[in-house]
């Protein structure tokens, strides 16, 4: 999904940029974005919640992790579009295991942050995020002629096996096959894959962490 059409969506749902900053330190966490129905939970729970642009649905920070945000106070911006949340930070905020999500200081604009780089991955990812989107909307509302939902119904077992027929069909149509079949053959594993990180619960966003990580290493 391109920025331009992220932009659009963000409008039509409303959302809000929200800064989370420790309550003690005033350290600056992360920032993600709130709902209407994200902050009512978030005001409910005293928790953060927040919605996934990728994922399109409610999300509660630490849910899994156990890095919850525990709400001090909430304050808004003088034009009231964005909110600045003091929180008891549980743990790390940062899916990297840094305590902020703002860890790495400014040095090189050129080196640092490659806009160049920075919009070209996020035109590749687009065509993901879309599928995983569709993916999970298939499951979620339970869509009974939708081969995704069948797949979703017989098991996590069943996933991982046509995983692996996929996968093999790929090996195969590299070895004896033409370019195009195994473009073909490439775009069902793909899918699949999609299918098995939404039955697992992982998230687009956190391979992509993942593998800019060791880039990043790497350079």
């Amino acid at each position: 999904m391109s920025n331009k059409i992220k932009k659009a969506e963000d409008k039509k749902i409303g959302l809000m940029p929200a800064i989370i900053q420790d309550y003690l330190s005033g350290d600056v966490l992360m920032l993600a974005y709130m709902s209407k129905e994200s902050l009512k939970k978030s005001l409910e729970t005293g928790t953060t919640w927040f919605w996934s642009r990728s994922r399109k649905k409610l999300w509660n920070k630490g849910e899994t992790s156990g890095n919850i945000q525990k709400i001090k106070n909430i304050r808004y911006d003088c034009y009231g579009n964005a909110l600045l949340i003091s929180v008891e930070q549980i743990g790390n905020a940062c899916h990297t295991g840094n305590r902020s999500c703002f860890y790495r200081e400014l040095r090189d604009i050129e080196k640092d942050l490659d806009f160049e780089r920075y919009f070209k991955e996020s035109k590749k990812e687009s065509v993901l995020d879309e599928l995983y989107s569709i993916v999970g909307e298939r499951i979620e509302k339970k869509v009974l002629d939708s081969y995704t939902y069948s797949l979703h119904k017989k098991g996590l077992d069943e996933i991982i096996k046509k995983f692996g027929e996929e996968s093999m069909e790929v090996i195969l149509a590299a070895k004896h096959q033409k370019k195009q079949d195994s473009i073909n053959e490439i775009a069902d594993m793909i899918y699949h894959l999609i299918v098995m990180m939404v039955e697992k619960k992982i998230t687009l966003e956190e391979v992509f962490e993942e593998l800019k990580s060791r880039r990043k290493r790497r350079e």
